[in-house]
């Protein structure tokens, strides 16, 4: 439970109307629910609850479950949110100057408060555990303020093969095909309906489909520090080990990636040792994974190349506006700009 130490009824009112305030803003689910004295069923359930309590006690144990039920914030029982003015603060292995660094995280991002040792805070943020000095989080009722200010609305897509229309109906255009565990972030939330960003264009979820929630920014992996944001281990491993075979030979309708492969079978047989099964055709690895925009890609995304009569190579991209690829039988594997000619699409195979 978050501790939020004695408040007095009108720190708690204080609280509500926030809260209150975020239902009136759609950011909030209606039917969420607290399984202490509090129900946030109607908008005025919490100021009616607020009354009839008992004790500060009943009253802070219930205020926290509304707060962490009604925003969805999954993964947190004792919220905490970095205050440090610019760039961001380490994360270490041992409540130290000496521990090593394991992620960092920024201004306004969420943590849980697992405990405290000394003037260091035992914290969990998305992937990264460790420690951080208790002077950059805030903690308690001021967490719980600075989130109701910060959560960003969400869709969790909860079924495979969900359809996201240009339109907020089944009649219209399909812009995509969507799985589940994708995340969406939402523009705007209709009675049966969800409008969500995809890749810098707008589409439309059916609700049932979803979950809407919202989410604090967390901390960010080492390797996500180094390489960019979702940029996963697994990401740079695979990109890592198709370098490794730069300077082999181009073999048309080849997937040995020491003997020689063609532009898909290198990529079928890279992707095949992480457990990705993909076809051995460019055309149809374009149809392949979801889409991503040429400006969002990560290393593991990848980049497809055409000309009139459609796609007609495929390239992985390794970060730094690079990709390897089984160029020709002249060149072989190499490393290119990714621009060496125009690319025509992008598609993202691992969903981390």
């Amino acid at each position: 439970m978050i501790r939020i130490g004695h408040w007095n009824h009108m720190q708690f009112r204080n609280l509500s109307a926030l809260l209150m305030g975020a239902l009136l803003l759609g950011s909030l689910p209606l039917d969420a629910r607290a399984s202490g004295s509090l129900e946030l069923g109607t908008k005025a359930g919490i100021s009616a609850d607020l009354d009839a309590a008992e004790s500060a006690e009943v009253i802070e144990e219930a205020m926290n479950e509304v707060v962490l039920e009604a925003f969805h914030l999954d993964g947190y029982s004792n919220l905490g949110i970095v205050t440090v003015s610019e760039g961001k603060v380490n994360i270490r292995d041992a409540a130290s100057m000496e521990g090593s660094i394991v992620g960092k995280i920024g201004k306004n991002a969420g943590c849980d408060i697992l405990g405290e040792e000394g003037e260091w805070l035992h914290i969990k943020s998305g992937k990264v555990e460790g420690y951080i000095k208790s002077e950059y989080v805030l903690t308690g009722m001021s967490a719980l303020d600075q989130a109701s200010a910060l959560l960003k609305p969400v869709a969790d897509v909860n079924t495979n093969g969900l359809k996201v229309r240009t339109e907020p109906n089944t009649e219209c255009e399909v812009l995509d095909i969507v799985g589940s565990g994708q995340r969406f972030d939402v523009l705007e939330e209709l009675d049966e309906w969800v409008k969500i960003s995809l890749d810098g264009e707008e589409g439309y979820l059916f609700k049932e489909y979803v979950e809407v929630g919202a989410k604090l920014d967390e901390a960010l992996t080492i390797t996500e520090v180094r390489y960019g944001e979702g940029v996963s281990d697994v990401r740079m491993a695979l990109c890592d080990f198709a370098k490794q075979y730069v300077g082999r030979p181009y073999v048309w309708g080849g997937t040995s990636l020491t003997k020689g492969a063609d532009c898909s079978g290198f990529v079928l047989s890279v992707f095949r040792n992480y457990g990705i099964s993909l076809s051995h055709s460019s055309r149809v690895q374009a149809n392949s994974g979801s889409p991503v925009s040429l400006s969002e890609l990560k290393p593991g995304d990848l980049v497809f190349y055409g000309n009139g009569s459609g796609i007609n190579h495929v390239a992985i991209y390794i970060g730094g506006g690079q990709v390897v690829h089984a160029s020709s039988p002249q060149v072989g594997i190499t490393i290119s700009s990714m621009y060496y000619r125009t690319p025509v699409r992008a598609r993202r195979i691992i969903q981390d």
